[in-house]
């Protein structure tokens, strides 16, 4: 039997299950380990020896210690992946990059920012960071109406990375409805083979 990865995380993190996501898109065996956030779990001396940064995920592949959700999904694409995930055509490999930057940029700083608020009470200005999340959202509609995924026809490792803030931006009190071409990706991603969902939260306007 193959050998399990350990994925150090926690279930509220979209951070830790775009990784888990992938892991079950490749079908690889995984052993989850749970972080408890609210006991600071995240900052002892036996995480932060894992994680400088004392932040989850936390990547261990029998001896590979990763952090940085995006450099696992680079490392596991590559190391277990069919090239489709992680293109090697240079332009094509450009595009799947353009939106791991955005996952770890206008993401960030928009629905996951947004969602942090009303999940873990994060003191972000709620409306500076929703109405960063919309300008980020309008421009992936309009990407997604010429495209089946993020960066061209195939799912890649840029969907998996966006895809998780993205799911769950209601509970950060933003809407999808004006966005019909984003809802359409968040379903095709939703139907691939392996797909696990994201522990929803009755939050922001998942709540009514």
């Amino acid at each position: 039997m193959p050998h399990a990865i350990k994925l150090y995380h926690h279930p509220l993190s979209g951070h830790s299950h775009r990784v888990q996501l992938l892991l079950s898109l490749l079908g690889l065996p995984t052993e989850l380990i749970k972080i408890d956030l609210a006991k600071g779990e995240h900052k002892t001396p036996a995480f932060l020896a894992l994680n400088a940064f004392g932040q989850v995920p936390v990547l261990d592949d029998q001896g590979t210690v990763l952090s940085d959700s995006n450099a696992m999904l680079v490392y596991l694409a590559k190391t277990y992946g069919t090239a489709s995930w992680k293109p090697q055509d240079p332009l094509a490999e450009a595009r799947v990059q353009r939106w791991l930057s955005v996952a770890a940029g206008q993401l960030a700083y928009g629905p996951a920012a947004a969602r942090l608020v009303t999940v873990f009470g994060a003191a972000f200005n709620a409306d500076e960071v929703i109405t960063r999340a919309h300008a980020l959202l309008k421009v992936m509609d309009r990407e997604l109406a010429g495209s089946a995924y993020l960066a061209g026809p195939e799912p890649t490792i840029a969907d998996v990375a966006n895809y998780s803030y993205i799911a769950h931006a209601p509970e950060g009190n933003v809407s999808l409805h004006d966005y019909p071409h984003v809802r359409a990706w968040l379903q095709r991603i939703e139907a691939l083979p392996g797909f696990v969902p994201m522990v929803r939260t009755a939050v922001g306007l998942q709540a009514h």
